[in-house]
């Protein structure tokens, strides 16, 4: 069974309340669609920086976030992924101003992920930093993830 490592966004889509905007409502549906007729057909992970993350804000909000993730494994934030994470900052793949997203590719590098899950386009999947990620991680001898969203992971099978 493949692996997938569930970065926040993914989560706070999940859970949030619907939205009037159009591009949010379709992520939130295909948010919901991954995870209740896809997300089976792996195995799914998240760390503890997605814990903290998804546990800040809005207490009864960040509570639903929590309850829904309460039986999923956690990975190690180990010393390899740490060194990752800054080697994607200092080599400008990700901005100094975006490190837990460093942190999120670099655990779910390090850890031998198949895939890494989100809707953030900004720094993980981003089409135009995808490859300057992906030369560091295997410059560093780890397993570059898929970075992509739910929605490319439901047309991946």
């Amino acid at each position: 069974m493949k692996t997938v490592y569930i970065e926040s966004s993914v989560i706070s889509y999940l859970t949030a309340r619907p939205n009037r905007d159009v591009v949010t409502a379709a992520r939130q549906a295909l948010t919901l669609e991954w995870w209740e007729e896809h997300g089976t057909q792996y195995e799914i992970f998240l760390s503890e920086l997605v814990v903290e993350e998804i546990g800040s804000g809005d207490s009864s909000a960040a509570q639903r976030r929590l309850r829904i993730v309460e039986n999923i494994p956690i990975l190690e934030t180990t010393e390899n992924a740490v060194g990752l994470s800054k080697r994607l900052v200092a080599e400008k793949a990700i901005p100094e101003t975006s490190t837990e997203d460093a942190l999120h590719i670099a655990i779910a590098a390090v850890q031998g992920m198949d895939f890494l899950l989100t809707w953030n386009f900004k720094h993980i999947n981003n089409a135009n930093t995808k490859e300057k990620i992906a030369r560091i991680i295997t410059d560093s001898h780890f397993k570059n993830p898929v970075l992509c969203s739910p929605e490319e992971l439901i047309h991946e099978r």
